[in-house]
């Protein structure tokens, strides 16, 4: 609003002959003509040629969140095995050899992120597993990290575990592993490697079904403390695996499983790993394993209690944050 100039002086009004006082009260019926019935005036065209437009709003802030160090969140919100985003997220879809299970059989076309009406959020990672019960016709899955980075701290997933295949005969000793590992070639006296592992049907001669928790002090055959939990785990599970002071503890959803001290503590950083793998082939034909992988979670240097993980995990979903990656870089 324009207010008057405070100590302005208002100018004497002229003298007008009767005819320009006609035209005048001519020009102000005509004006009076252009009222809005509001109050307000409409403006001629070159008076509203003449007014600047009005401004711009201001674009709305985008809201920004800054997370605190050490943390790791993935969703599985990816394309397939060969997203650039995959990569670029230090994730590798395995291919080619090396153990365990049916060596050499390891294919990243086992790789895929599909929508699962029970997961949170609506998506995945699936690792699928098929075999015709011979070596040349077996297909092992195994998406890891990259890099080595995962010390001490806290380490969850939400898993989907399955006692039977998808399709096809029942019966093989598959083991559906959620792990934490050293890089390969690591010194003996600094290797690294927790394991928790679902044998639906068994396996090493021993029944299932069953979950294996356990912690290695080397890598050499048999040289680890174990602990098998003897029932079914099939469905959806939040696996937390906590290592700090001097302590490994193995949970599932919030209940403790087993606990590890002394050697068995991590001397060195891991990749974390999933993967879907046959400890032998035990009869002919085709068949199809499918295991499931909501999101994973880890903080570092930290024991995080479970209702705080889901709290965080929510709060991800909530503001549609897929990734987040604020972890020590080695």
């Amino acid at each position: 609003m324009n207010h008057p100039r405070p100590g302005g002086r208002r100018r004497g009004l002229p003298v007008l002959s009767p005819l320009v006082a006609v035209a005048v009260i001519a020009a102000g019926t005509a004006f009076a003509a252009t009222q809005l019935k509001d109050g307000g005036s409409r403006p001629t065209a070159g008076e509203a040629a003449q007014q600047p437009a009005p401004p711009a709003s201001p674009p709305t802030p985008i809201p920004t969140t800054t997370h605190p160090p050490g943390i790791l969140f993935d969703s599985f919100d990816y394309a397939g095995p060969s997203d650039p985003t995959l990569e670029a997220h230090g994730w590798e879809a395995r291919d080619g050899g090396g153990g365990p299970g049916i060596e050499g059989t390891w294919a990243s076309s086992g790789i895929s992120f599909p929508q699962v009406p029970t997961a949170q959020g609506g998506k995945a990672l699936q690792l699928q597993l098929t075999s015709d019960g011979t070596k040349a016709g077996t297909r092992q899955a195994q998406l890891a990290t990259a890099g080595t980075k995962f010390f001490t701290g806290t380490f969850a997933a939400r898993v989907y575990f399955t006692d039977k295949p998808a399709t096809g005969r029942d019966g093989d000793h598959i083991n559906q592993a959620m792990f934490l590992i050293s890089p390969k070639g690591a010194e003996p006296a600094k290797y690294t490697e927790l394991d928790v592992e679902y044998l639906p049907n068994g396996g090493w001669g021993a029944p299932g079904p069953k979950l294996d928790t356990t912690s290695w002090r080397t890598a050499k055959d048999g040289d680890r403390i174990t602990h098998a939990e003897k029932k079914t785990f099939q469905g959806w599970h939040t696996v937390v695996i906590t290592a700090m002071n001097g302590t490994v503890s193995y949970t599932v959803d919030d209940k403790v499983l087993f606990r590890s001290h002394g050697k068995e503590f991590p001397r060195e950083p891991t990749s974390i790993q999933f993967s879907s793998w046959l400890i032998d082939l035990p009869f002919t034909g085709d068949r199809t394993w499918t295991m499931d992988v909501n999101w994973v979670y880890c903080k570092a240097g930290e024991a995080v209690p479970l209702k705080t993980i889901q709290q965080a995990v929510d709060g991800f979903y909530a503001q549609n944050t897929h990734y987040i990656d604020t972890m020590p870089k080695n």
